[in-house]
């Protein structure tokens, strides 16, 4: 197939709603959302209290945990993989192979991102609200629900952040997910097999949608950042 038939076929997937390809966009966002999400709850109020808390070695955890945002994901897939395996801590559970493992994957790999920058943000927020805030008899820890929601709308473009690396990942879940078709087939996984077995349509299908939906997400980011400067204005 040339590839001007290949981008055709493609087309006419995406528009007749193949079952196929829908099946693994289906699982592709339930998978990314379900990391995105639990690194939130995580990320979230643990970047914003190593904001704010000061102890021992404190440099030396934000240190770590801005050297993990550039964790290798096969690294990721590595340690999820040890830790599910039949002769791992959390074996018992036989989780290996199935879209929970693919989560349990992401999250790690997301999870210092959120931490990091929500960490950032909040550095700037605290600086410029502190005096403020003392002065109304809150303390540093106490601050945080308060300052999580001032800064929710530069936290949208953390939160995209990380939702646009787990969306383009493919080494961790290939490792720990197996790339079992209809059951742990994600989009990422799916074009570097569907393009070295020479089915470059459903590849190029898959592509486009990929593309669409990192698209949407830039987009989301540079309006929730002009947002955030005029509330600063």
């Amino acid at each position: 197939m040339d590839s001007d038939s290949a981008f055709l076929t493609a087309l006419h997937l995406i528009f007749s709603g193949d079952p196929a390809l829908a099946q693994i966009v289906g699982l592709s966002l339930r998978v990314t959302l379900s990391a995105v999400l639990a690194s939130c709850v995580i990320g979230l109020p643990l970047g914003a209290a190593l904001s704010l808390a000061r102890f021992p070695g404190r440099g030396a955890v934000i240190v770590v945990f801005n050297a993990l945002m550039g964790l290798p994901p096969v690294v990721a897939g590595l340690v999820v993989y040890l830790l599910l395996s039949n002769t791992g801590p959390l074996g018992f559970l036989s989780l290996l192979f199935t879209p929970t493992a693919m989560i349990l994957a992401q999250t790690l790999l997301i999870t210092p991102i959120i931490i990091s920058l929500t960490r950032s943000v909040i550095d700037d927020l605290w600086s410029e609200y502190e005096e403020q805030l003392r002065s109304l008899g809150s303390s540093a820890l106490r601050a945080i629900p308060t300052l999580l929601w001032d800064g929710r709308f530069s936290l949208i473009t953390v939160v995209l952040a990380g939702l646009g690396r787990a969306m383009a990942e493919v080494g961790a879940v290939l490792i720990v997910g197996g790339n079992i078709a209809g059951f742990t087939r994600t989009m990422t996984t799916a074009i570097a097999l569907e393009t070295a077995k020479g089915d470059l349509a459903l590849a190029l299908g898959l592509g486009i949608i990929l593309l669409l939906l990192t698209l949407a997400l830039n987009a989301g980011a540079f309006i929730s950042g002009r947002i955030a400067q005029r509330q600063a204005a």
